[in-house]
């Protein structure tokens, strides 16, 4: 079996040894390992050796964690589900939603059809967002786009280009959702 090693820091090794030697001077006989090790560990402030083993792998796993103070948000799949029902089997926005939080997220899947890093003219991206919707109204969503800060335009709103950002948890999903519904249409 192999041995474990726990470090131990003492702040005050002064104090640390007088506590020691008053354990010792208490006790009738000598200590045996177990009882020693008791000793030090409670000259370190811990109430035993077994505390300070606890204590001190408690450390190590919250270390191996890594644990981040913004978790990545989990996607809301109520919200997907909603945002679904607004595209029809071949994956082409059908209305546009009443809801703010749902126009959001269908905006950010239009978003994801645009080419990156790329200049479109305002008659290219018309095009491209008229074969993802059955609505008609190329204008709204090119304003609505803009008015989300997913895309760029000049101010006379002749060229267009995606802005790279963060998508929200639930694009993926919402991908995989009306890709899904596709398949089975």
């Amino acid at each position: 079996m192999t041995r474990s090693i726990f470090p131990m820091e003492i702040a005050d090794l002064s104090a640390f040894a007088k506590s020691l030697r008053k354990q010792i001077e208490a006790l009738a006989d000598r200590p045996s390992h177990v009882e020693m090790l008791n000793l030090l560990t409670r000259a370190a402030g811990y109430r035993n050796y077994q505390h300070f083993r606890s204590a001190a792998h408690s450390a190590e796993v919250l270390e191996d964690w890594s644990l981040k103070l913004d978790p990545e948000p989990l996607p809301d799949e109520d919200r997907v589900l909603k945002a679904s029902r607004h595209f029809d089997g071949n994956g082409r926005l059908i209305r546009w939603p009443g809801r703010r939080g749902l126009r959001e997220l269908c905006l950010w899947l239009l978003w994801s059809k645009i080419p990156a890093d790329t200049e479109l003219t305002e008659r290219e991206i018309s095009d491209l967002l008229n074969r993802l919707h059955l609505f008609g109204d190329a204008a709204l969503l090119r304003r609505e786009l803009f008015d989300f800060g997913l895309v760029h335009r000049t101010r006379d709103g002749r060229q267009y280009h995606r802005i790279e950002k963060k998508p929200p948890a639930e694009l993926g999903l919402l991908r995989r959702r009306v890709k899904a519904a596709a398949e089975t249409v």
